[in-house]
């Protein structure tokens, strides 16, 4: 089964090609390693091994300012588990809600040099990941 961890040049491109004006919502379904995989961040790692929710907090922690500077906000935190209405195999251990002012904005993030130094723990926590740009009705 395919993981999702980093967006695709085609996806970037679909996602600017909608043309959205405004606010974006990110729904974001995380799943996270058992024990984080630091093997390629020796800079990153902590001194003794951790989870890969664990880790998440941590990148959570360092991304916090990033995210309000480039006017974003988290508008949901929460845990996931199995779905009511879905595949009954699959799972998802956390659920966010992000806002981005824009996509724009949201892009200016992304690529802020600060944020990407510590963006390493993410990818040490995640097994799999989907996010899904979400328009509010009317924008």
């Amino acid at each position: 089964m395919p993981t999702y961890l980093e967006p695709t040049e085609a996806s970037a491109t679909a996602f600017f090609m909608l043309g959205i004006k405004g606010p974006v919502v990110m729904l974001n379904l995380l799943r996270f390693r058992e024990v984080a995989d630091y093997s390629d961040l020796p800079d990153l790692a902590p001194d003794t091994p951790i989870s890969g929710a664990e880790a998440y907090d941590r990148y959570m922690a360092h991304t916090a300012p990033f995210l309000l500077e480039a006017g974003g906000k988290l508008l949901f935190d929460g845990e996931g588990g199995r779905y009511f209405i879905g595949p009954e195999a699959e799972h998802w251990d956390r659920v966010l809600l992000v806002e981005q002012a824009s996509p724009e904005a949201f892009m200016a993030f992304a690529q802020n040099k600060a944020y990407l130094s510590g963006i390493g723990h993410r990818s040490a926590a995640l097994a799999d990941s989907r996010l899904l740009p979400i328009v509010p009705q009317g924008v």
